[in-house]
């Protein structure tokens, strides 16, 4: 591991918490104990990685419940980040950066380009080449398909919370029930539709953790290889 990001900048310690498959709501209320913590300085820079059960989630921009078009048994969670309605589930990578961002890092718009790089790089480590920006929308998309969405909200403290969620396997039925981000549902796809095989969750943790020195300026401890145990800290630096 180096200790300096491409341009030359220390990278910063981080702790990568991975909760396997847990509620959001649960994972919601961790967030927040950890936007405290971090705030005052008591932890370092946190990633948390976590699958979801079937839920919907409404940014704080969205404004037209014509969105949410047949819900179901699945719940709707109004919560502060950006961006509009969106769908977590079984299958999903989210990422939740609990980073306090540093004076020249303190650029919100930015840090969302940041973290689109970031997850282009990890998809291209897991064989998908040409993941890209679409201008005039956050997240990443391959071709006309949008493979990733973006949702950060970032405190008075400068403390990011919220983050992005990467469809691996997910089931994409589930975005039928809304028109997502206030697109149509048939815009989203997934690693497993454009590979044509189902790539293991674990793998696809490792590539976003690898990825981190080069996109997000944190440090990456010693290697170590992604377990099945939930609630594990497993690197730490």
């Amino acid at each position: 591991m180096t200790d300096h990001s491409p341009d030359g900048s220390a990278l910063h310690p981080i702790e990568i918490l991975d909760l396997g498959c847990l509620d959001y709501l649960e994972t919601h209320d961790l967030q927040r104990d950890l936007v405290a913590e971090r705030s005052a300085d008591r932890i370092q820079d946190t990633l948390i990685l976590v699958e979801h059960p079937h839920v919907f989630t409404r940014g704080r921009q969205s404004k037209d419940d014509a969105n949410i078009l047949s819900p179901g048994d699945v719940p709707v969670v109004d919560v502060e980040r950006g961006g509009d309605l969106t769908y977590h589930g079984p299958g999903q990578l989210v990422a939740y950066p609990i980073f306090k961002l540093r004076p020249d890092e303190r650029d919100a718009p930015q840090f969302i380009r940041r973290l689109e790089r970031w997850l282009i790089a990890s998809i291209h480590d897991l064989g998908i080449a040409n993941a890209r920006t679409k201008w005039g929308f956050t997240g990443v998309w391959w071709g006309d398909k949008k493979l990733a969405s973006i949702g950060i909200a970032v405190t008075a403290k400068w403390v990011t919370w919220h983050g992005i969620a990467l469809n691996v396997t997910t089931d994409l039925a589930y975005f039928q029930r809304i028109n997502p981000c206030g697109l149509r549902a048939n815009v989203m796809t997934s690693v497993a539709e454009i590979l044509g095989n189902k790539p293991r969750m674990n793998d696809t943790k490792a590539a976003v953790v690898r990825a981190l020195p080069d996109h997000l300026s944190r440090g990456l401890p010693t290697p170590h290889q992604f377990e099945s145990n939930a609630n594990q800290l497993l690197y730490n630096s």
